[in-house]
């Protein structure tokens, strides 16, 4: 996996734009830089995981009134380390009716994107390594969202291979879960980073970032709405199959889910996705709505600093092992339900009345123009909604007769 992240890294320079590193040509200079941030970036992001499994064993354990991991390390801070050797030197078992290749595969998929998302993450301002002046950051190109929807999206192809080159039910029904699961919410996922973009007007995450700069009054949770946010939050945990959205890997009824026959280096490549994926998407909802490394005020000192970055991943972190600890698992009519039927409509409803504000603006009267057409929608809505109760209640007692 490093060597086709720095692979990946090494191509990184011929699509890049705005960075004052690669404005002057590529040189071996210039690549050594590249290399070098990519891997800080690389180790940064490890050391991130490691933490991350360790907290939340520990903070699960708290919750239920137990100890958690407390014997390698001082508390039982290289347990994670610990399980990966262990998980390194087990037999990686193969199943019989496997499709070995795609079986092999599938781990990579997984991993890979989890760390080309975060390589378009801001990490802070600018920084100079060996006289060159660069961003704190690995990777800007100038459609940094699609590329963070693409990695999104081919993400889920690592389940859905797993699942169905394991040659057994469970992983299959746990595959066909995770399909269904991840095209429902990457809608509105999708509507709700369109809503950064509608105001940003722009694709890079460096110019998103910059947009927010001045305090927490231009960070767009608040500029936005707390719609897109929240609808994003939630559409982002359930791209995770992170809690009460595990339905992919749920235990209860599929054993394990899509890497039931997984083993060896091969279940801890799985693992090891699945909590890069949760930093990786803390880091991206830190950049989209909470002004990424940017300060909480004015002032040379809180301008743009990696400190800000990470006090606020740390709270989204916080927030998704609590709600591990705290929520039950949806249903699958649930989970369904809430992606089409209230995450989609309610970010489209948004969209417009974001369009219809910034469209409106130049008039004078774009506030009112969006309440308007909020209201209007609104309105809609929930009158067809009573229709289709009445009509719902008559075909009941139809039937009932």
């Amino acid at each position: 996996m490093i060597a086709a992240t720095l692979t990946a890294a090494a191509r990184l320079p011929l699509l890049l734009a705005g960075d004052p590193l690669f404005e002057r040509g590529i040189d071996l200079g210039v690549f050594l830089v590249v290399v070098v941030k990519t891997l800080i970036v690389f180790a940064v992001l490890m050391i991130s995981v490691l933490f991350m499994v360790w907290f939340e064993r520990k903070v699960v354990a708290d919750m239920q009134n137990r100890f958690g991991p407390n014997r390698a390390g001082p508390f039982g801070l290289l347990q994670t380390l610990a399980d990966g050797i262990k998980l390194f030197f087990k037999e990686d078992l193969l199943p019989e009716r496997a499709d070995r290749k795609v079986f092999r595969l599938a781990p990579y998929l997984s991993a890979v994107p989890a760390f080309l998302a975060f390589s378009i993450v801001p990490l802070g301002g600018r920084m100079e390594i060996a006289g060159h002046q660069t961003l704190l950051q690995l990777a800007d190109p100038p459609i940094g969202i699609l590329f963070l929807l693409a990695m999104s999206s081919i993400a889920v192809y690592g389940v859905m291979l797993a699942g169905w080159s394991s040659g057994s039910k469970y992983p299959l029904l746990g595959s066909v879960r995770a399909s269904a699961q991840m095209v429902s919410y990457e809608a509105a996922l999708g509507l709700s980073v369109a809503a950064v973009v509608l105001v940003t007007g722009s694709l890079s995450t460096r110019v998103i970032v910059d947009h927010q700069l001045g305090g927490i009054a231009n960070w767009h949770i608040l500029r936005l709405g707390f719609i897109p946010f929240g609808v994003f939050m939630v559409a982002a945990t359930a791209e995770l199959n992170r809690p009460p959205f595990d339905l992919v890997e749920a235990e209860q009824e599929l054993v394990g889910g899509f890497h039931t026959e997984y083993s060896s280096i091969r279940f801890a490549l799985f693992y090891l996705a699945e909590f890069m994926n949760t930093v990786t998407m803390s880091a991206v909802i830190v950049t989209l709505f909470l002004g990424g490394p940017n300060g909480v005020h004015l002032g040379p000192v809180s301008r743009q600093s990696p400190i800000w970055f990470i006090l606020k991943i740390f709270i989204f972190l916080f927030t998704y092992v609590w709600l591990r600890a705290t929520l039950p698992r949806f249903r699958y009519d649930q989970l369904m339900d809430l992606g089409w039927k209230v995450l989609i409509p309610v970010s489209l409803f948004w969209l417009l009345v974001l369009a219809a504000m910034q469209e409106s603006r130049k008039w004078g009267f774009g506030v009112f123009a969006g309440g308007v057409v909020a209201g209007a929608v609104l309105t809609r809505a929930v009158f067809l909604g009573h229709v289709k109760t009445d009509e719902a209640e008559a075909a009941n007692l139809r039937e009932v007769r």
